[in-house]
């Protein structure tokens, strides 16, 4: 059997500089060269997932198919590599710390005084050792090559022990197995307009001292390096001007990959990990080529109200928003996301802060299509309500995710079935109309332990729904969940009876998953969360039934049997 290759991304000079993208361009080339690529996300802060985190603190909570609640780069290397991880490629300090000391409670380490070299670094090792040979594609075939990605700058002291276990693995696994790429900031301060090198120096020596030798230092900047710069850096870093890659700012994401492979970084991983690969133009690239090409050219826009309560911060919705633009690049419209905090929806925002209210209002009411995402909390839903009653009123395409879904149920029992204190448990729990309860799903245990999470079945109850029809009009859809709270079942024939249809359910028809309102251009709400599955390629049904009802598409494409007139 052919050795696994590991290559390990590091970040140096700040953190949140790119390496989650640099990482899974990486890996796309190489998938693009016909070689299996798997990834894993390594977090050192000592939270055992993020799903306890405020989306302030660390944008979104990306969730997997096996329930697990991981880093949002997790989900760039499913959208860039298409392939399926599960919670064990997302490790962080918690989980090494967690499964050692749960050895040595079991005696395990026979009475050995239990430190963090060897043991931690052991651990670190074992878990990507491990982790690499689990298949993510739909095949089950085992990868060839593992991305890890080191979260953080090196010289946090809480990535010491991550950066000395890989210190040891390099010698372990084989220098034709292991390789580094360090990412670097070259910044250019305004008042010269040069690009100053110090930064990265500083960082890569940094490195080396910690007994890593980065094989390609990547600079992030946001113009295109200059020569001298470039051979600068690799006379003070020990390294090849060929192996000093520049990633300056792209117009699109997509761009990152054909950036990479321009520079000749293809060629450097077969020699230097002795890849079984020719060295042929690639085809698979084109794709994104085409993508990154179709994206600069688009004239038609397109606009998106996102009505939450995580505005001032679009990590916190980072899925949500690539699920956005994977549809809006298929219908071949530029998208324009207005985000509005729903709190400023609110008449008390009226009395308080009147320009607010009504420029966000103005905001909702310019808008081609609305969207209410998934959140938590009792603040803001009041606005959402006002936003879903809008979006009813006034035929304007409606997609609510989770939360959004819920708060349309509330506001469709509150003004159309008068029940006026109608509302989820989780915000008024004495109400006399809960519409929305409390449905756990039993795992005892924690408090992470009670939500419903992962990948679950939804069928499809009738055959006339138009969110069915967008799937490709199939029985049923496996989609990602991640909520505590669920529909009243008990209360659905108020609904049915006034055009407001539960079209999908769970196996046992005791969960509502999808509602649509009839006589109305798209007014659609899910449980799950779909924007978790959707691809660049590929996007998710609800999100493009949004953007097609928005751009005035959807009646002609559901006519065409879900066909795209040929662009």
């Amino acid at each position: 059997i052919a050795t696994m290759k590991y290559i390990l991304v590091t970040g140096g000079v700040i953190s949140g500089i790119g390496k989650g993208i640099i990482a899974s361009s990486v890996g796309t080339i190489l998938k693009s060269c016909g070689l299996r690529v798997t990834a894993i996300k390594i977090d050192p802060y000592i939270n055992i997932d993020a799903g306890t985190f405020s989306p302030y603190e660390h944008g979104e909570v990306f969730v997997l198919d096996d329930g697990g609640e991981v880093d949002l780069d997790l989900g760039n290397y499913e959208r860039f590599l298409d392939i399926r991880l599960t919670k064990d490629n997302n490790l962080t300090t918690g989980k090494i710390y967690q499964s050692v000391i749960n050895k040595e409670r079991k005696g395990d380490y026979l009475g050995k005084t239990v430190q963090v070299v060897p043991h931690i670094t052991d651990a670190i090792q074992e878990w990507v050792m491990r982790q690499a040979t689990v298949p993510v594609d739909d095949d089950g075939v085992e990868p060839q090559i593992c991305v890890i990605e080191l979260g953080g700058t090196v010289g946090d002291i809480e990535s010491m022990p991550f950066i000395e276990a890989f210190r040891q693995f390099q010698f372990k696994v084989k220098r034709e197995n292991f390789c580094n790429i360090h990412v670097s900031l070259v910044p250019q301060p305004s008042a010269t307009g040069e690009q100053k090198t110090k930064p990265t120096q500083n960082s890569v020596r940094e490195l080396r001292g910690l007994g890593l030798s980065p094989d390609l230092i990547m600079c992030r900047c946001s113009t295109p390096l200059e020569n001298s710069v470039k051979e600068k850096i690799s006379m003070f870093c020990h390294v090849e001007p060929e192996q000093v890659i520049c990633v300056a700012d792209v117009s699109s994401i997509y761009r990152v990959p054909l950036l990479l492979e321009n520079q000749g970084v293809v060629g450097y991983f077969c020699q230097r990990l002795d890849l079984p690969i020719e060295t042929r133009p690639r085809k698979m690239l084109t794709k994104w080529k085409e993508m990154s090409d179709r994206s600069d050219r688009l004239l038609e826009q397109c606009s998106i109200a996102l009505v939450g309560k995580y505005t001032k911060f679009t990590d916190s919705y980072a899925s949500v928003i690539k699920a956005l633009e994977h549809s809006a690049l298929a219908i071949c419209h530029k998208l324009e996301i207005k985000y509005i905090d729903s709190a400023d929806l609110e008449p008390n925002t009226l009395r308080e802060e009147p320009v607010k209210y009504h420029e966000a209002w103005q905001k909702l009411c310019s808008a081609d299509g609305i969207l209410v995402p998934g959140g938590f909390g009792v603040r803001g839903t009041e606005g959402k309500i006002h936003a879903i009653n809008w979006a009813r009123k006034q035929k304007k395409p409606f997609l609510g995710v989770c939360l959004g879904m819920q708060l349309a149920v509330c506001e469709f029992a509150r003004n159309v079935l008068e029940w006026e204190d109608a509302n989820s448990t989780e915000f008024h729990p004495e109400s006399k109309h809960p519409v929305v309860i409390d449905m756990p799903e039993h795992n005892p245990g924690q408090m992470g332990g009670t939500m419903r999470l992962g990948k679950r079945r939804t069928i499809f109850k009738t055959t006339n729904s138009i969110l069915r029809r967008l799937y490709g009009d199939v029985e049923y859809v496996d989609e990602r969940h991640r909520h505590r709270f669920e529909v009243n079942p008990e209360l659905k024939d108020h609904f049915e009876g006034k055009g407001f249809h539960f079209v999908g359910q769970d196996v046992g028809g005791e969960r509502m998953e999808v509602i649509e309102l009839d006589d109305h251009p798209y007014f659609v709400g899910v449980q799950y969360h779909p924007e978790f599955t959707s691809r660049p390629i590929k996007p998710s049904p609800p999100y493009y039934g949004l953007l097609l009802a928005s751009a005035g598409k959807l009646q002609s494409y559901l006519q065409k049997g879900c066909r795209l007139s040929p662009r």
